[in-house]
């Protein structure tokens, strides 16, 4: 039996970043995990991916892809909404 958190902002929602490295920027919830708790804001908290190449015809490349920051970290940006 999985606990799931209850999470105060839904998907579509302008919330802005109140703690952490990208404090006071603002984006858009694409994604919740209610399970643990983590959502996935649009712009905020980019991570790099090396990916090695798999065979000798590939080419290695470098992915980057938004990482996910506690729903506490943030809050409603009720500016934008109204």
């Amino acid at each position: 039996m999985s606990q799931q958190q209850k999470v105060h902002v839904k998907i579509g929602d302008q919330v802005k970043i109140i703690s952490g490295f990208h404090k006071n920027e603002t984006g858009e919830v694409i994604k919740i995990n209610r399970k643990t708790g983590k959502i996935i804001v649009q712009g905020i908290n980019f991570k790099f991916k090396h990916v090695k190449p798999n065979t000798d015809n590939e080419i290695g490349e470098i992915k980057q892809f938004e990482a996910p920051i506690h729903h506490s970290n943030v809050k409603l940006n009720l500016k934008e909404v109204s």
